[in-house]
């Protein structure tokens, strides 16, 4: 069999535009003598679209464009994935009866599974967990054998084409060491000839990694190839933007992989296979660990296309002179011209002369535009204003007077730059201004509401301090080839430089430990079996915190006491699951690259901070003056 795999750019809620992209795709595989081309899972409507789903009209130009994909099906199979609709049923929340399917249309005619009930292949198991929500929206085929009083392993069968009988999945079918059903042995049990996995599956680092090892054990056990058709492009659900890179891959019957490349672009891969042989690769590729690079090729392709989405022709970027905003500026200067990018320095009294000359060199390194412009006035302009203001009732009495603390004080130096002067700036600019928070300050909420962490999207946010560094040398060393980002930068104590205890020339700066904090962050962001003080206290306790948390050097030499490294402890935590919320959910939105990246990928309610009981009786046993000393 002659078999292509079309790894298409999806555009999410535009049918018609991914329609006109596939139909000339199946006119030149049909010219060239293709038995089989395979697309995407979702490849008309796309995936992550919200509550789309709920607009009947929506639906029937889905069904529409999927007709007319039946109808170019002539001489040539086409495998894709549609929204199925059975316009006589309803789901469980009262709309129209819609399945995740796959569609494979033959000679002008679609074909199901011989014992369906649909001519279509419906999803078994749907994804509940991080970015997916499958179930509000689509009916499963276990849901769907309870309703038909039939077996589910009944309706799990291959599709008999004119040229083999394909065992056709989607996505999570094939992930299913969590499920109490295997989709894909259940089709290796029914004779399949050829497994096909259409998949919308968004970028993660190392999940490519992960799904070649699983998948190829699949392909070697089951003895037969396996096809795995996934496509590229950006969708979001709001708060969290995914990329999705391809990396559509075929597995021959020992193993071996292959993929299609580059990431993130489209593309296509031709092979020959073998009906019902063993076959094997000529050359299968050695598997591998994604790195800093593979983030950066992320980074900068959901950069680029959500600005094509939100249209965004110039950007602004405040520059501190500091390693996260210098990474921004470099990034976006790898997307636009340099008349194009505006980086801004926006120092107050308390910046120092080391941190506005890197800003300028990060300016000259990268050709670009570049101004500097204080904020002593503004910030004067608002102290005037606000300290020492009276305040009473409509009646005049209970009056008192205001007074900005430091503190205060801080945060409208923060405001004042990003609320009035950003904001300003990228409106007489004609463009937009970034936000450049990195992971551990979005955890802990160390950034001001309305100041920087204002901004269009947040492409830094789901990394950790110290990967933004790895990303800073990536630049300069590979994307670049020379120093953009001054060598000074990197040596830098990151410093807010907001009040004289954050004077960078006398090493003074963020109240954060990033090599430790990034470590015990992670714990309790990303780790699958989340952390909580109570799991770290426990650890601490028992001398195997560094390695629990992968912490290279000594938490003994950062807090001496269990004191010190309580206070620390819930100092954090208390902001994690406190006001570092509530800055999340206003925060721009994420562009994701790692797993539970902050939005709707780590979904989350303001629930206050909260600590177990076993914490509090470990803690209490920890500070007992016996145990202190």
């Amino acid at each position: 069999m002659k078999i292509r795999l079309a790894q298409i750019e999806v555009r999410p809620g535009r049918p018609r535009e991914n329609t006109a992209r596939m139909l000339p795709l199946i006119a030149d595989a049909r010219q060239a003598g293709i038995d089989i081309i395979v697309f995407p899972e979702m490849a008309i409507p796309g995936y992550l679209i919200g509550d789309e789903w709920e607009r009947s009209a929506f639906l029937r130009e889905c069904e529409r464009c999927g007709e007319q994909v039946r109808q170019a099906a002539a001489g040539i199979t086409v495998i894709f994935g549609n929204v199925g609709l059975d316009w006589k049923r309803r789901n469980e929340d009262g709309r129209v009866r819609k399945y995740n399917a796959l569609f494979v249309a033959e000679d002008g005619h679609f074909i199901g599974p011989a014992a369906g009930p649909y001519p279509f292949v419906i999803k078994t198991l749907l994804p509940n967990y991080r970015e997916f929500d499958d179930s509000r929206h689509f009916c499963d085929l276990r849901k769907l054998a309870l309703e038909e009083h039939r077996e589910l392993r009944d309706l799990i069968a291959p599709v008999r084409s004119r040229h083999a009988l394909l065992g056709c999945l989607l996505c999570e079918d094939a992930w299913d060491m969590d499920y109490a059903i295997a989709p894909l042995s259940v089709l290796g049990e029914s004779g399949a000839d050829l497994f096909i996995n259409i998949s919308a599956s968004p970028f993660t680092l190392n999940k490519n990694h992960k799904r070649n090892r699983v998948f190829a054990a699949h392909a070697a056990r089951l003895g037969r190839p396996l096809l795995y058709v996934n496509h590229t492009g950006i969708q979001n659900n709001g708060k969290t933007v995914f990329t999705f890179d391809g990396a559509s891959c075929v597995y021959d019957s020992h193993g071996g992989h292959l993929e299609c490349r580059p990431a993130f672009a489209e593309g296509i891969l031709t092979l020959d296979i073998p009906r019902g042989a063993p076959w094997r690769l000529p050359q299968p590729l050695a598997l591998r660990e994604d790195n800093i690079g593979d983030a950066a090729d992320a980074l900068l392709y959901g950069t680029r296309r959500f600005m094509d989405l939100c249209g965004v022709e110039r950007v602004v970027v405040g520059v501190s002179g500091g390693v996260d905003s210098a990474v921004v500026a470099a990034l976006y200067r790898r997307l636009l011209p340099p008349e194009n990018l505006l980086v801004v320095n926006l120092p107050s009294r308390f910046n120092s002369r080391t941190t506005r000359s890197l800003a300028h060199q990060l300016a000259g390194h990268l050709e670009c535009l570049y101004a500097e412009l204080p904020i002593e006035d503004s910030v004067a302009l608002t102290r005037r204003q606000l300290d020492g203001l009276a305040v009473c009732r409509a009646d005049g009495t209970h009056a008192r007077r205001l007074e900005l603390s430091d503190l205060a004080l801080e945060n409208v130096q923060a405001r004042d730059r990003s609320a009035r002067l950003l904001a300003g700036l990228a409106a007489a600019f004609g463009g937009v201004f970034t936000c450049n928070a990195n992971k551990s300050e979005l955890t802990v909420g160390y950034t001001t509401l309305y100041g920087d962490l204002g901004g269009y999207l947040a492409n830094l946010a789901d990394l950790w301090k110290m990967e933004v560094y790895a990303l800073a040398a990536h630049l300069n060393e590979r994307l670049f080839g020379r120093v953009v980002i001054p060598p000074g930068t990197l040596a830098l104590t990151p410093s807010a430089e907001l009040s004289p205890a954050q004077n960078v020339d006398e090493g003074k700066g963020d109240p954060l430990i990033y090599p430790y904090h990034d470590q015990l962050f992670r714990c309790w962001v990303e780790r699958w079996d989340r952390a909580t003080p109570e799991e770290v206290l426990t650890w601490y306790r028992d001398g195997s915190l560094e390695r629990e948390i992968g912490y290279g050097g000594r938490v003994g030499d950062l807090f001496p006491t269990p004191a010190a490294f309580i206070a620390d402890l819930e100092r954090w935590w208390t902001l994690y699951q406190g006001m570092g919320v509530a800055k999340r959910i206003q925060a721009p939105p994420i562009l994701a690259v790692k797993k539970r990246a902050f939005g709707f990928d780590h979904r989350e309610s303001q629930m206050g901070p909260r600590y177990s009981e076993p914490y509090d009786a470990l803690k209490a046993c920890l500070l007992a003056p016996s145990t202190a000393s």
